[in-house]
């Protein structure tokens, strides 16, 4: 039976990666992008991002859509950004079950101020200030892209998520870092760091390529993957272990008749015919007998091939 997938107002994603000197800026690395939203391998949704430079920095605009059994859900975010990339100004809407909420944050002073509405009633809550702070709305590629960038430029240490959820809270952002894969954008193969972000009890595994572009997330809690258009990840195949290889049956020092199957075929075989070939084990003519007769199994447990 499928889990069903809940949101309650909005609910975080997260992805940091850490990157070299090459690191780019947002506008620089990703003005854009398309995602499918998919369940268990289905397209469920549609997720995009836009940034455009400012004077001063440049501004974030998503739209993200959801729609399955359970859940329509549907949001539009504008958000304003320095160039260091601190937030100044976010202003969101969306619809969860056909209930509206909307969501507007900046800072004030030595705080950051939320203010929500939903379901008929307005909060206003006032968080710590962290200068590393990410505005993270659910599904939101764009918001999955400015972390990428902050977590660069802060060697991913100190990181915050705003999450507006309840009556908004923030938390620390923990991240790990795991070995490079492969992967394809538009046909053309390219190296994809991994990393596995969690804030409280949610867990995401992110993928981004070499300029911090989103380019896959994987929210496990909620059971919902981000994928970006035209990208597919390829995993290294897992190593197989060699077989471990049992020691020569005496039937083959021997010297079997030729045609007569060394191995007895019943429920306890241990020797498969086919992992040994009989001319791995050549017949030695004229050996003389090593072991009494009364050692091997009987003769009705060798049958004779036909």
């Amino acid at each position: 039976m499928k889990r069903p997938v809940t949101i309650s107002l909005l609910l975080p994603l997260v992805g940091l990666l850490a990157c070299g000197p090459d690191t780019a800026s947002i506008a620089e690395a990703a003005q854009s992008g398309n995602f499918m939203i998919t369940q268990r391998s289905l397209n469920v949704g549609s997720a995009n991002y836009q940034f455009t430079r400012t004077r001063d920095g440049y501004t974030s605009n998503s739209v993200v859509h959801v729609s399955m059994k359970g859940l329509e859900y549907a949001l539009s975010k504008d958000e304003q950004v320095t160039a260091a990339s601190q937030l100044k100004h976010v202003q969101l809407s969306a619809t969860v079950n056909n209930q509206a909420v909307t969501v507007t944050a900046a800072p004030d002073s030595a705080q950051f101020l939320l203010n929500m509405s939903a379901d008929g009633r307005s909060t206003t809550t006032r968080l710590p200030m962290h200068q590393a702070a990410v505005f993270l709305p659910d599904a939101d590629p764009g918001a999955l892209e400015t972390l990428l960038t902050v977590a660069a430029a802060h060697n991913n240490r100190d990181l915050w998520a705003i999450l507006p959820k309840g009556s908004g809270s923030i938390e620390a952002v923990q991240l790990a870092t795991y070995p490079d894969q492969q992967g394809t954008l538009n046909g053309k193969t390219i190296v994809v760091h991994h990393l596995v972000a969690t804030i409280g009890r949610d867990v995401t595994d992110l993928f981004a390529g070499p300029q911090n572009q989103l380019l896959q997330a994987e929210m496990k809690t909620q059971g919902l993957a981000l994928v970006h258009q035209g990208f597919v990840l390829a995993p290294p195949a897992k190593p197989i272990a060699p077989p471990i290889m049992p020691p020569v049956p005496p039937a083959a020092q021997q010297g079997a008749p030729s045609g007569q199957q060394q191995y007895p075929q019943n429920q306890n075989q241990q020797y498969p015919q086919q992992q040994y070939p009989q001319q791995q084990y050549p017949q030695q003519q004229g050996q003389p007998q090593q072991y009494q007769q009364n050692q091997y199994p009987p003769p009705q447990q060798y049958p004779q091939q036909q």
